[in-house]
């Protein structure tokens, strides 16, 4: 990863604009935030190439999750924030409640007898997903999470879900990577498109 450059000067059109152009933010040990970029993109695919392990299949099979979108988007981002090392500092939890309120962040849920089980977070451009971090309260939760996002980005036809950086759990669920400029090819499409989440 490159950092590109590294301020608080933040606006709304102004992060959308740079995430529109493939640049992600993340913030840094000292907690400033950044701008980054990537010679190699993550993508979760849309299409046949999604999988998941047979296990997984069970637990689906048991309709032991419902899904929810933005039913509690600030307990999402509390909880892909709170982990002992994290990216996610407390000024980029303020940002994510900004795009949030100005509809560009969202929150994917699971719920279980009326727990958060799961949640994935992300900024929606367009026919574009950005998944920005997710966690889990209840095992299982946040996997069943991205099957059910999956489908449900199927279904508004989504063109592109961005993983930003590779990882052997999005590995399990047919992650790949793609080179900067294939990436900012398909990203210039995806983010015409007219969907909503």
């Amino acid at each position: 990863m490159v950092l590109l450059v590294s301020t608080m000067a933040f606006d709304i059109p102004g992060i959308i604009e740079r995430y529109r152009q493939g640049f992600f933010l993340m913030a840094d040990d000292d907690c400033s935030l950044g701008w980054y970029s990537s010679v190699q993109r993550t993508l979760i695919p849309l299409d046949e190439r999604f999988r998941y392990p047979r296990s997984l299949q069970r637990v689906l099979n048991q309709n032991r999750f419902s899904e929810a979108v933005d039913w509690d988007f600030s307990a999402v981002v509390a909880g892909c924030a709170n982990r002992d090392s994290t990216w996610i500092s407390t000024d980029l939890q303020y940002l994510y409640h900004a795009l949030h309120e100005a509809g560009y962040a969202h929150s994917f849920e699971t719920w279980q007898d009326g727990q958060l089980a799961g949640g994935i977070l992300g900024i929606v451009i367009g026919g574009l997903f950005i998944g920005e971090s997710m966690f889990f309260n209840i095992s299982e939760g946040s996997k069943v999470a991205m099957v059910k996002l999956v489908e449900h980005l199927r279904s508004q036809q989504f063109q592109l879900f961005d993983a930003q950086i590779m990882n052997p759990h999005l590995a399990r669920f047919g992650a790949y990577t793609i080179s900067d400029q294939d990436y900012q090819q398909q990203l210039q499409k995806a983010v015409l498109q007219p969907c909503l989440f």
